[in-house]
């Protein structure tokens, strides 16, 4: 890939992405063969004004080595110098980036139970980290080529072929083929103008329906509103946390959510492909799931926790999206969710909530933003997808009609 190309899309994570303040810290997690772009990407950070760039090596391998050969009751330790590394992270607050090139069956053949039962182990002891710097800094993840998820992508290609293949999709999806910060400008103040619709409309429920079996409706919070691309943390510095993001969503109500979603595209989850499936709710909650492929998966991820079979997102993306127009399977959730509307299973977002910086975590909580260890995007949008909102005062509304945006 042209070197000029790359540094744009540097500069588009780094400057519309994470937007590193004077004298912050920034950590960076990437793979192992990322090792040049990871560079371009530290340099514009320090030119930003960033203090110390630090990166966290990440090796698909190595991780399920672990998997394979750590017992059980060591993959669930968590260690005094990984709670003190949280804690510094609680106090000093660095902007965070994660690059994403991971193999989508890189955890193939380890036992996926143990691994989820270790995970659930330790989720106690980080959360409350998590949940004390949560929306207080910038962060953002977006995609570099690896070879594995290259070659999953267009498989019979060479593994350079794969790899400048993923490159073209990514820059496209990323709407870094010229002029990558003023696209995003203009693509910000174009899904701000949407939320603001969407927010004016005061939906209390959404409903959806498709020739594929989904037949659902979904609760609203009273005092909910939609977001979407350019955020802001508390302290007011903004961000963009997905490079790419085509969705606009919402933190419906936990507890209000009745029918069945039928999902569109599959899902690439801890290693696991699932494939074909469906999801029926019942008093918000997910009662039963069906999957042709990935099954094991699919119900070990609606019990990693109490939670995790509620709703944490509802997001609306219009079905002729750059990336849906691309007529191809990431097997990346980054990508696959920002080709149509999707929903994610687990934890929702305070940001969600009108004023939220005003309520505490537990505020949020009965207001009806679920909490869960889980967030896991999947995709339920279709050309024919009709979704009608209906407003608190009992007014029927087109949102999409098929596929796409009607308001």
């Amino acid at each position: 890939m042209d070197i000029k190309r790359l540094e744009e899309y540097a500069r588009l994570i780094v400057k519309m992405g994470i937007r590193p303040q004077v004298g912050q810290q920034v950590i960076i997690v990437a793979g192992l063969d990322q090792i040049e772009f990871v560079r371009l990407v530290a340099e514009l950070c320090y030119k930003e004004g960033a203090s110390r760039v630090r990166v966290e090596w990440q090796d698909m391998p190595l991780n399920k080595l672990d998997q394979l050969y750590q017992t059980e009751e060591m993959l669930s330790r968590v260690e005094d110098w990984e709670l003190a590394k949280l804690q510094y992270r609680c106090d000093t607050l660095p902007a965070y980036l994660w690059l994403d090139s991971d193999d989508p069956d890189g955890m193939d053949g380890i036992d996926q139970g143990k691994r989820a039962r270790s995970q659930m182990a330790r989720f106690p002891r980080i959360k409350p980290y998590r949940d004390a710097m949560e929306n207080k800094f910038q962060w953002c993840i977006a995609g570099v080529p690896g070879v594995k998820w290259a070659q999953k992508v267009f498989p019979g290609e060479t593994a350079e072929a794969a790899v400048e293949k993923l490159w073209e999709a990514i820059l496209t999806a990323a709407r870094a083929n010229g002029n990558a910060i003023e696209n995003w400008q203009k693509h910000n103040c174009r899904i701000h103008e949407l939320t603001g619709k969407l927010n004016s409309l005061h939906l209390a429920a959404l409903e959806y329906k498709s020739a594929n079996g989904t037949d659902f409706r979904v609760g609203l919070m009273p005092d909910g509103i939609f977001a979407g691309a350019e955020e802001s943390d508390l302290s007011g510095r903004k961000f963009n946390p997905n490079i790419p993001s085509e969705e606009i969503f919402t933190t419906p109500l936990k507890g209000q959510a009745e029918g069945v979603l039928v999902a569109t595209k599959p899902l690439s989850w801890q290693g696991s492909l699932i494939e074909d499936f469906s999801i029926r709710f019942e008093n918000g909650k997910a009662v039963e799931v069906k999957a042709a492929k990935g099954q094991e998966a699919l119900e070990r991820m609606i019990a990693m926790d109490e939670n995790a079979p509620y709703l944490g997102e509802c997001a609306l993306i219009d079905y002729d999206s750059p990336i849906n127009r691309m007529n191809m399977l990431f097997y990346s959730t980054l990508y696959d969710e920002n080709a149509s509307c999707h929903m994610a299973l687990g934890r929702g977002f305070d940001v969600c909530v009108k004023d939220y910086e005003k309520y505490s975590h537990e505020e949020l909580k009965a207001k009806g933003v679920n909490d869960s260890m889980i967030h896991v995007d999947f995709m339920i949008g279709s050309a024919d997808l009709a979704i009608t909102g209906i407003t608190d005062s009992g007014e029927k509304i087109k949102i999409f009609e098929n596929g796409r945006w009607a308001i």
